[in-house]
């Protein structure tokens, strides 16, 4: 085992299969756009990592450097137990709270962008954001990649995909065109990515689902290398970076790492050039940058998520101050955990959530904003809602604190 700190993880690279573009002459584009763009093209033939022959001869270096990364997840998922305590109300909450934390990252990376607030709003149906109600459709894929994490089969990326695109006509299928990574939208020539042809996905997709089962890998890294095929893949003809981060967590959770979710993804915000530098380093052959970047991303989301977390219990202990004078029994005190999930609320989303009376939620809502726990957002006498300031401000700050350094 090589303990050169520039020795590469070697993997078999993409092979190339040859096309011919021609630009459709449909009016919209001009007589010298259809010529630059059409010409020919090399689609890329996914390697096949199921191979009898493939071994993967780990760098002692980055083996220790992956056990680091690992290990810190490891702490940070006891500390998010141990600092609410298990049996505490808030800790689903909070677990779901990083959940979104780590769906908006995800987003961002695709530049959809959404504040605390409208994210919030967008849970009630009440945000007019598109890309909020885009990071709110990512949550659900990670929710279904995490239900899913016990059987990732074929039929579970569908099932994420479905969530993501909920409603698009494409939505749990894979494509039947081709598609590549760049800024044209007319033709592949020049891209940076030219994923497989259409009809070389479904193999390819059999093989990285072979490659997942395998048992005999750190988790961290065989979930980077499966990223990274799944992206090599594309195999949908949209969605396929937040599907592919999805992947990640089921793996992370399915094997287990992580009994919750880190915001692996706001890790890999920080540093995008060096993100994208590593997935066409793996297609190279050398899978080496790709595997620093997952357990860069990991100390990251490791070290911040715990800072999150520690900020947020203390927020609901002030919170827990502030309700000292409310009856014990009042449903204001079960709603009190649930607002870090859910900083905005209304009388029908406690209705629902808690299972009780309208004008309990609306006695619930007045006991909190009397205790300076929640303040009513909208200065309307219907369809009112709360926020909670003090938890928004805390999940913008995470936000811009990982924006500052990408």
């Amino acid at each position: 085992m090589s303990t050169d700190p520039t020795a590469p993880l070697t993997v078999p690279p993409v092979g190339r299969r040859p096309g011919l573009w021609r630009v459709a002459d449909d009016g919209l584009a001009s007589r010298s756009a259809r010529t630059r763009g059409s010409g020919p093209y090399e689609a890329a033939i996914p390697a096949v990592l199921t191979a009898p022959a493939l071994t993967l001869s780990i760098p002692g270096d980055l083996a220790a450097d992956v056990a680091d990364a690992e290990n810190a997840l490891t702490a940070f998922d006891a500390h998010a137990g141990s600092r609410l305590g298990a049996d505490n109300p808030a800790l689903g909450p909070m677990s779901a709270v990083l959940l979104r934390t780590e769906s908006a990252s995800s987003s961002q990376i695709e530049d959809l962008t959404v504040g605390a607030r409208q994210l919030a709003l967008a849970e009630l149906d009440e945000s007019r954001s598109s890309n909020a109600r885009a990071v709110v459709a990512n949550v659900r894929t990670m929710e279904a990649a995490l239900r899913l994490a016990a059987r990732l089969d074929l039929d579970a990326i569908l099932a994420m995909h479905a969530e993501l695109l909920a409603g698009a006509e494409d939505a749990g299928r894979l494509r039947q065109q081709l598609v590549w990574v760049g800024r044209s939208g007319l033709s592949p020539l020049g891209a940076a990515h030219i994923a497989p042809e259409p009809e070389d996905v479904p193999a390819a997709l059999e093989d990285l689902l072979a490659f997942i089962a395998r048992d005999d890998l750190p988790i961290l890294l065989h979930a980077a290398i499966a990223h990274a095929q799944f992206e090599t893949i594309h195999p949908f003809t949209d969605g396929n970076g937040r599907t592919g981060r999805a992947l990640v967590h089921a793996m992370l959770s399915g094997k287990g790492l992580l009994a919750t979710t880190a915001p692996v993804s706001a890790g890999l915000l920080t540093d995008l050039g060096a993100y994208t530098g590593s997935l066409t380093a793996f297609r190279a052959g050398d899978a080496r940058p790709l595997v620093e970047e997952f357990a860069r991303a990991a100390r990251y989301a490791a070290a911040t998520g715990t800072r999150l977390v520690d900020d947020l219990a203390a927020q609901l202990e002030e919170d827990r101050e502030r309700l000292a004078g409310v009856r014990r029994h009042a449903l204001a005190w079960s709603v009190l955990p649930r607002l870090i999930g859910q900083p905005i609320v209304n009388a029908a989303h406690l209705q629902r959530a808690l299972e009780v009376p309208a004008m309990t939620a609306q006695r619930a809502l007045a006991q909190l904003t009397d205790a300076g726990v929640l303040q009513e957002a909208t200065g309307r006498s219907r369809h009112r809602v709360w926020q909670h300031p003090g938890i928004l401000r805390i999940l913008d700050a995470y936000a811009s604190e990982v924006r500052r350094q990408s």
